[in-house]
C-alpha cells in the first residue's frame, strides 16, 4: 500500500520563565487535538507550505525551520477507506497570533506544555515528538 505525504508545523513559544509551550489545534471533524498539517503545496518548499498551513488552520505566524524536525505516520480515515500518511514536521516559533484566520470557526487552538500536548494527542509518533520538543525548541535558532 502506498503511503501518502503531508507536511506540518509544530508551533511553539518561549515563556518569560524559559519554559516552552506548544500550540495545538482541533481537527475539523473529530475535534481531536493535532498540529497544523496538510497536503504539500505544489511549487512550494515543504517548510513554507507548513507555514501556510499553520496560518490557515491556527492563525499563527512565525519563524520557520527549513529543516525537518522529523516525521510520524498516522492513519487517515476516508469515507470508504483508511490510508497511511507520513507527516514531515517543521518547527515554527510563533511570533504573532491573528484574531481572524481562514479556519477560525472550524477549529479551536490552545497552548500546552509539551507533556500536556503529548497527552492530548492520540498519534504515537506525534506524542513522542511532542515529548522532546522542549529541548529542541530551546536549542533552535530560527
Amino acid at each position: 500500500m502506498q503511503v501518502a505525504r503531508q507536511i506540518a508545523a509544530l508551533p511553539f513559544r518561549h515563556e518569560d520563565d524559559g519554559t516552552v509551550r506548544v500550540l495545538l489545534v482541533t481537527s475539523r471533524e473529530a475535534k481531536r487535538w493535532i498540529i497544523p498539517k496538510g497536503w504539500p503545496w505544489p511549487g512550494c518548499d515543504d517548510w513554507l507550505g507548513a507555514a501556510h498551513e499553520a496560518r490557515e488552520e491556527a492563525g499563527i505566524i512565525g519563524r520557520m525551520a527549513p529543516t525537518a524536525l522529523g516525521s510520524f505516520v498516522y492513519e487517515k480515515r476516508r469515507s470508504t477507506s483508511i490510508i497511511p500518511v507520513r507527516v514531515t514536521v517543521y518547527l515554527l516559533e510563533v511570533t504573532d497570533m491573528l484574531d481572524d484566520w481562514p479556519e477560525k470557526h472550524e477549529r479551536q487552538r490552545a497552548w500546552f506544555t509539551p507533556a500536556e500536548a503529548a497527552q492530548a494527542v492520540d498519534v504515537p509518533g506525534l506524542k513522542a515528538m511532542l515529548q522532546s520538543v522542549a529541548d529542541l525548541a530551546r536549542s533552535a535558532r530560527l
